[in-house]
């Protein structure tokens, strides 16, 4: 398939861009322009993807919706000292209804993670998760999401899909390749209880904005165990962004935004990344510049990413076992990276849908809340989950 559903990045955009200094990233990236067309992706192992689709945001009254503020941003940024290649491929228009516009972002996710290559959607709203998660469709049977917000969006899903309800949708529709769905920086009063007992009664994880706060190092494993990340713009606080982007006064800051998006980067196992709930205004700078700074963090991690070693070699890793309430429970580190991982054990008389999925990536701290009798919540979340 070729990239027809692209356009170029505005020459708007493209004039400022001429005005950077030669060592801005928008003078480093490949970018999609009128006069040139779509760049070569030979070793390119980022590609952001703009979509210009936010009419199934419940409050929706017809706004145009425009990246060009998030890309000068973006653009004005200086590289790390990266050694990978980032292109940006201009963005999907909005099709003559949502479902086309689905269609085609499904089918360039789809083609750029085929090539290898990681796609970073800058949308408007967050329910072209969906479509996201349909692009694995016909390669991974097991996909799990992390979904960065202050909301669960399951919704309705007997209703027709909005950027509140999408995830009802992602559980209830086949094909069922949904694994794990885990929730970071979700905030109890905007949720119905309703949501809150169907989160745990399907075993998924959830992690409160607080948890979060106090400490940012707890949402790493969810992260590197995850294929698919989505954030809403909402989950931030109000005092870090403009006037038009407002949701809520408690939410995280910039800092733990862009620590979330670089655990996103690192992370080996994750291929496909979003940012979702942008809302242009004229006061924009600031909304704009976070997005930047996030998708700058998000490819700082890509950068720094280690292969683990998959514990066939014993001089690679240590392995810990201890005893919890008659459970023997397996940890593994990796000498490399310092990593944890525990191990799931394979339940032969059951349907197993874990069979990619022994080694669970855990925190030094499950182990030793192992050690003192305690049973780690992943743990046991992935056991229930893979019995039921």
């Amino acid at each position: 398939m070729d990239f027809n559903f692209l356009s170029p990045v505005s020459d708007f955009v493209l004039a400022h861009n001429e005005l950077l200094s030669a060592q801005a990233l928008g003078r480093k990236i490949k970018i999609h322009s009128a006069q040139q067309g779509i760049p070569d992706l030979d070793g390119v192992q980022i590609a952001i993807v703009g979509v210009l689709e936010n009419r199934n945001d419940i409050n929706y009254i017809g706004e145009e919706f425009c990246l060009d503020e998030i890309r000068k941003g973006f653009y004005s940024l200086f590289p790390g000292s990266w050694s990978i290649s980032v292109a940006d491929l201009g963005d999907i228009e909005k099709g003559e209804s949502v479902d086309d516009t689905y269609f085609a972002l499904k089918e360039v996710v789809n083609t750029l993670i085929k090539q290898n290559v990681i796609p970073v959607i800058l949308g408007g709203s967050q329910d072209l998760t969906y479509a996201n998660y349909r692009a694995y469709d016909s390669f991974a049977p097991m996909v799990n999401i992390v979904n960065v917000d202050s909301k669960f969006d399951l919704g309705d899903s007997t209703k027709p899909i909005k950027n509140n309800s999408f995830v009802g949708k992602i559980i209830l529709d086949q094909p069922y390749n949904l694994f794990n769905y885990a929730t970071v920086g979700y905030q109890t009063y905007f949720n119905s209880q309703e949501e809150i007992d169907l989160m745990d009664s399907l075993y998924f994880e959830s992690y409160r904005l607080g948890q979060v706060s106090h400490d940012i190092t707890i949402v790493e494993p969810v992260l590197r165990d995850a294929n698919i990340v989505s954030i809403d713009l909402g989950a931030v606080k109000s005092s870090e962004v403009s006037l038009n982007q407002k949701v809520s006064p408690n939410g995280l800051n910039g800092k733990e935004i862009c620590a979330i998006a670089r655990y996103a980067g690192i992370s080996n196992k994750v291929s496909s990344f979003g940012i979702y709930e942008y809302k242009p205004s004229s006061d924009d700078e600031i909304t704009s510049m976070l997005v930047s700074q996030m998708l700058w963090y998000f490819i700082e991690g890509v950068n720094y990413r280690i292969k683990d070693d998959d514990f066939s070699d014993e001089y690679t890793y240590q392995k810990f076992i201890t005893l919890v309430e008659s459970e023997e429970l397996v940890f593994y580190k990796s000498n490399k990276t310092g990593r944890w991982w525990i191990e799931i054990p394979f339940l032969s008389e059951v349907n197993n849908k874990l069979k990619r999925h022994t080694l669970l990536p855990c925190m030094h701290q499950d182990y030793k809340d192992a050690c003192n009798n305690k049973v780690p919540e992943r743990w046991y979340k992935a056991i229930r989950k893979n019995s039921v």
